[in-house]
């Protein structure tokens, strides 16, 4: 599984009581109970990841930028209501009172002098939310005491180009009928990293494993392909279309690749959503119709794979290799470039994406009980270009 290169992280994380509601800052080493239902069984672990930028104004006060913020803190919401009991699903705050978390946390002083270094050099930042159950107890029930907690960081890329991904048949990321391929869950990303493991096995160079669906008792011909590892496909084909994968139980609903495609299709470009099954990869793949295949996510933004095995489970019967010379190739990478663009202000997004520019003050959390929705450091410029 990919990592992230060239990290530096805040020295604070930011934690929030979903039932009583009190908000403390910890330190970047901060514990969790032994005793703890997180610990022991997995249960209430979900989050999110979240890009931005960092910059000065002319009065020197630090200004962040989001993209499509929005559907990140309703996608974290989701999970987080899949994670508790139904009655307890009230607790989890509503999206404008996550969003103020967020801006206490990015506006802690403890924090000032990374994002002053990541504003000195534009690198790239990245919010993590998660959630952890605090109560003391390995009673396998639903969190008692469920909690919030964020860091943030600074890092130079993710993933990162040219890469080589393997079809991974025989592991499945999640399971349809459960509703968790489309959640950020902790109990999914097991099996990412099992399956980047497996890839290793048919090629040691591999750095990216790409699922199939939930039906190995089907053909492997009849099989769709869903996504990376840790990140969602986006094919490239030679007649110039690129096919988006549909969301569904098994497909996390990806901010970044929503902007990417659209992007894409502010650019003159051919995109179209709908399946596509490992024999067709395999038949467009022997007759030289591919271009690439994409991995697509928050931390990397868009890398396209140089080498894809296709592995049936028994041998590979095919390499699809990227053609760089190709001009869909390098509509990629335009595409890429744009992206981060609009975070720097240098391009404009897609109609229908939102930029949000938050200019944050320095505020202190003494934990006495702060409602995150009372604290209001950010003051919002949106540009929804609807």
């Amino acid at each position: 599984m990919a990592g992230f290169e060239g990290i530096s992280w805040a020295s604070t994380q930011l934690r929030y009581d979903l039932t009583t509601e009190e908000v403390t800052v910890e330190g970047i080493d901060a514990k969790v109970y032994t005793v703890s239902r997180s610990i022991h069984y997995g249960l209430f672990l979900a989050f999110e990841g979240i890009r931005f930028r960092c910059r000065t104004d002319e009065q020197g006060r630090l200004r962040f930028t989001f993209l499509n913020l929005g559907r990140n803190v309703e996608r974290f919401r989701r999970a987080m209501r899949f994670l508790l009991a139904e009655e307890a699903g009230d607790l989890v705050p509503e999206a404008d009172a996550i969003k103020q978390l967020f801006l206490r946390y990015l506006s802690l002083p403890q924090n000032r002098d990374l994002f002053l270094e990541m504003a000195r050099t534009g690198r790239q930042g990245y919010l993590r939310p998660f959630t952890i159950d605090e109560e003391r107890s390995i009673g396998v029930t639903f969190p008692q005491r469920p909690c919030i907690r964020m860091v943030a960081a600074a890092y130079d890329r993710y993933l990162g180009e040219p890469f080589s991904g393997v079809v991974v048949p025989d592991l499945v990321r999640a399971v349809g009928v459960n509703g968790t391929g489309c959640l950020k869950l902790g109990v999914n990303y097991l099996m990412s990293i099992k399956a980047v493991a497996r890839a290793k096995q048919v090629h040691p160079s591999a750095s990216s494993g790409l699922f199939l669906d939930d039906r190995p008792d089907l053909p492997i011909d009849e099989r769709k392909i869903t996504e990376w590892d840790s990140s969602c496909a986006l094919l490239a084909l030679r007649d110039g279309t690129f096919i988006k994968i549909p969301e569904s139980p098994l497909i996390l609903p990806s901010v970044t690749i929503r902007g990417i495609t659209d992007i894409l299709r502010m650019m003159g470009e051919r995109v179209v959503e709908r399946d596509i099954t490992y024999g067709e990869l395999l038949e467009r793949t022997r007759a030289d119709e591919v271009v690439t295949v994409c991995s697509i996510g928050t931390a990397g933004i868009l890398n396209r794979c140089a080498q894809l095995h296709l592995f049936n489970g028994e041998e590979v019967e095919a390499i699809l290799r990227a053609d760089t010379a190709h001009p869909s190739y390098a509509a990629l990478a335009a595409a890429r470039k744009h992206y981060w663009d609009i975070y720097a202000g240098r391009a404009e997004p897609p109609l229908g994406h939102v930029v949000e520019e938050h200019e944050v003050l320095d505020v202190q959390c003494d934990g006495t009980n702060a409602r995150p929705a009372a604290a209001d450091p950010g003051h919002p410029e949106e540009h929804s270009y609807r």
